[in-house]
């Protein structure tokens, strides 16, 4: 579906910077790119290169999701380094703002979840990969010039984040909720030095072409905080036993401890990463109730949502019982 009617002045603009880039080239119309979750997402061509545009949708504030600015800039300052990321072509300031960067080839598949026709042994491979890759995301210097890195968020900090979220579903998909909030804030760890975090990190954001990682996407909520946090949340995804009703068994596919193994790297384990895990469940059954909620609201229609309930009940009781 081309958007050149609906956003025609945001069309010019990218139009006549990408022009710039390429002078004589032909620069395409914008298309509407699937599977976006911040701001408007599309896809345009000038001439032989491909660009991913992100943008304010018109009246909106360039906050949360739809700062694509503060996503442009965590990419700017990963550019040229050993976390692959797309390389970002232009910046324009003016509100509505937006950014256009590489259109990266690949496939982000997530192996438990996603219906799809990649190997098991491929995506062994890929699972194996991005934890090296998130090592050294990890490795990131936060005063990178350019990224202008908030202030770091503690585990009590995510918690409360989440525990906003999960509070406002409705009680009824959500029993036993209050019971784990409490748990998780009466024995919240001691922070380990904060890192550049992902926030989303799995592969299902994660470019891959073969068993290479070809480029980290979706950057819209990372942070600076405790890397456990991002590692807890990344471990969900290797057991589809994690997600009752939607996941389903991949052979071969690495366990947590050899995910830790490869990110660790030779480094010691780190503590209380069963407190993290239950962060991480607490943290899915808050994106999934609201979800559901947005659902039921008629705000965004997934027949599947309803199915979703019991999983969430189960991510709950799941969260109490690694907390003992």
């Amino acid at each position: 579906m081309s958007m050149a009617t609906e956003v025609p002045e945001l069309a010019a603009r990218v139009r006549d910077r990408l022009a710039r880039h390429h002078p004589g080239a032909p620069v395409g119309e914008l298309t509407v790119l699937p599977g976006g979750h911040s701001g408007l997402t599309y896809e345009v061509a000038a001439g032989d290169a491909r660009y991913v545009v992100k943008a304010v949708p018109p009246g909106q504030r360039p906050v949360g999701r739809n700062d694509v600015l503060r996503q442009a800039r965590v990419l700017g300052a990963l550019a040229g380094s050993t976390v692959p990321v797309p390389g970002v072509v232009a910046v324009d300031e003016t509100q509505p703002a937006w950014f256009a960067m590489d259109f990266a080839a690949g496939e982000a598949v997530e192996p438990v979840l996603d219906d799809h026709e990649v190997d098991h042994g491929t995506s062994r491979a890929r699972m194996l990969e991005i934890a090296s890759v998130l090592r050294r995301l990890h490795g990131t210097d936060v005063d990178t010039p350019g990224l202008d890195a908030p202030a770091p968020l503690d585990a009590a900090g995510e918690l409360a984040r989440w525990s906003r979220t999960l509070r406002a579903v409705p009680t009824e998909l959500r029993p036993g909720g209050e019971e784990l909030l409490a748990r998780l804030a009466d024995d919240v760890p001691r922070g380990l030095p904060p890192v550049l975090l992902h926030g989303d990190f799995r592969l299902g954001n994660v470019l891959c072409v073969g068993e290479r990682a070809v480029a980290v996407v979706d950057w819209e909520i990372w942070s600076v905080g405790d890397p456990r946090i991002d590692l807890g949340w990344f471990l969900l995804f290797a057991d589809h036993r994690n997600f009752p009703q939607l996941g389903h068994a991949v052979p071969g596919l690495p366990g947590e401890a050899e995910l830790l193994d490869t990110y660790l790297d030779g480094r010691p384990a780190l503590p209380a990463m069963d407190w993290f895990r239950a962060l991480g469940r607490m943290k899915m059954a808050a994106i999934m109730g609201h979800n559901l909620r947005r659902h039921r609201e008629g705000k965004h229609h997934d027949p599947d949502q309803e199915r979703l309930p019991p999983t969430i009940a189960a991510m709950i009781r799941t969260a109490r019982d690694i907390l003992g």
